[in-house]
């Protein structure tokens, strides 16, 4: 299966800032100049900020791949012909990457097209609020391009384009992105959560104490107590506002209709039929071809030990999900969270098979480079959003399933760390004082129903937080700071410590005199 994409307008303004006076060559799309942008209104505008996070942020192509697909959560084997896509997944999951990796080039320039195009808006007088909101989506992008490469490119809005983009890099590159969310928060609005909003600039606050000795010494953090205090405080902020609580069922936060039941939700990117990102990936890529009416891709699966995470009983792991407009599944078979086992058509309750007539039945083992007979069952699939039957059938064009960036139990969990490592315990809510009351909170849910913990250190942590948190593009920054990321496993030796950080594409390097490749490339 080889996946392409079409380069649109965020990407085109990401090159002309990254670029400086070099030539352009890709098709553009969707491009506007200066006299054609309604000066006095930029709603306009700030549409196309919120829209510039689809292609980077959602999916599982960007940000999710060099996040999860470079862990043990995730791995995208090749299938015989299908998935080779010249090694480019292979070298994320086994730590091999270079400056020319597709996936490293694209996401950084994707995300420098919500920099470039949230700075830009700034020059056509926003009002109050639009400001703080394409300055808070500035910050987030900012954000996940300090995680991945360490190095922020930034302009004053309307710099010219003919100078160097600049940069910040590790700490002060922080400093700066804390900065801004501070300045805008107060005139952010209390919601909808599919805006930036007030809790979203304290989730993401606490994301940045949380990471602030990582992206000072990544090989050697420290947690300094003051920075625990303060994601202490703004998570109690949170709670206390009873904007949030738990949903019935876990998997209502990631469904076709998610903006109306997902209760946990902070932050997330609005979907609708025929506007909207590659949510479907989500489904896509892990579902097989005789998975009607998905008609998936067959592609990535999870490894054995960290489906081995789970407790049999923990409903993170796999439920039997009815989405609206979905098939009846009369056999109550799993359909959401993890696929294992034989696989069945949900209208008749069949048993599937692969293309060669063998049944489908998905297997724990799975390895990088798969060329058996069985390669088409190999690998336990995730499955986290559960499919927009309603967009299928009507040909894909989207899905209405929001993107889901915040969530209440990542707070909880975040709490809970900034407990353990070295922060004043406070109780707020229903939810405890105790870094184990917090987690054992989410775990014990109904909506979850695993075993309470009877104990709690920083590497159950962790694995908590892997099976709260999968496929939500935080894996990689979690075992980064727990310091397992370089770890050996299956069909990956340990890592060199240049691999915590990703390299700046070498096209990016070769044209901006202030840009120094990241050690080690």
């Amino acid at each position: 299966m080889r996946y392409t994409k079409i380069i649109g307008a965020a990407a085109v303004l990401a090159s002309l800032q990254l670029l400086s006076s070099c030539s352009i060559t890709e098709s553009l799309d969707g491009q506007l100049t200066q006299d054609q942008i309604p000066k006095g209104d930029p709603s306009a505008l700030l549409t196309g900020v919120y829209n510039s996070q689809r292609d980077p942020i959602q999916g599982c192509v960007s940000v999710f791949a060099l996040e999860e697909v470079s862990t043990d959560a995730r791995i995208m084997p090749t299938r015989g012909p299908d998935w080779d896509d010249n090694g480019k997944w292979r070298q994320l999951f086994n730590h091999t990457w270079d400056a020319n990796n597709e996936r490293v080039r694209e996401t950084y320039t994707q995300l420098n097209g919500i920099i470039y195009s949230s700075t830009d808006l700034l020059r056509f007088n926003p009002t109050t609020q639009q400001q703080a909101e394409a300055r808070f989506l500035r910050a987030w992008a900012s954000f996940l391009v300090l995680d991945l490469y360490d190095q922020v490119l930034y302009r004053e809005p309307g710099e010219s384009l003919a100078e160097f983009a600049r940069v910040r890099k590790g700490s002060e590159a922080l400093t700066w992105i804390v900065s801004e969310i501070v300045a805008v928060q107060k005139d952010l609005p209390d919601g909808p959560v599919s805006k930036a909003n007030k809790d979203a600039a304290r989730v993401l606050l606490m994301k940045c104490y949380l990471n602030k000795g990582v992206y000072a010494n990544r090989q050697s953090p420290t947690f300094a107590a003051a920075d625990m205090n303060q994601i202490i405080t703004l998570a109690d902020e949170i709670i206390n506002s009873n904007r949030y609580s738990f949903t019935p069922n876990y998997f209502d936060n990631f469904a076709p209709n998610n903006g109306a039941i997902g209760r946990e939700n902070i932050f997330t990117q609005e979907n609708t039929y025929g506007n909207s990102g590659p949510t479907r990936d989500f489904w896509k890529f892990v579902s097989h071809y005789s998975m009607r009416p998905v008609d998936g891709y067959n592609g990535p699966a999870t490894t054995a030990e960290f489906y081995d995470l789970f407790e049999p009983a923990d409903k993170r792991r796999g439920v039997a999900y009815q989405s609206t407009g979905g098939p009846a599944n009369p056999g109550g078979r799993i359909n959401v969270g993890f696929l294992a086992g034989q696989q069945y058509n949900l209208i008749t309750d069949a048993p599937l098979t692969t293309r060669a007539g063998a049944p489908l039945a998905f297997t724990k083992d799975i390895n990088l480079l798969e060329t058996g007979p069985d390669l088409e069952a190999k690998g336990i699939r995730p499955l986290k959003y559960p499919v927009d039957y309603v967009s299928e059938v009507k040909g894909g064009n989207g899905a209405e399933n929001d993107h889901v960036s915040f969530r209440l139990a990542d707070v909880l969990l975040m709490k809970a760390e900034a407990i353990l490592r070295g922060g004043t315990a406070t109780s707020a809510g229903s939810y405890g004082g105790t870094p184990l009351a917090l987690v054992n909170a989410v775990r014990t849910h109904p909506s979850r129903g695993a075993s309470a913990l009877p104990a709690l250190t920083l590497d159950i942590l962790l694995d908590e937080r892997g099976r709260e948190l999968y496929s939500e593009s935080w894996r990689r920054q979690d075992l980064i700071r727990f310091g397992k990321f370089l770890q050996a496993r299956k069909d990956k030796p340990q890592s060199d410590p240049k691999r915590l950080i990703y390299p700046i594409p070498q096209t990016q390097v070769d044209v901006n005199r202030n840009i120094a490749q990241n050690p080690g490339y």
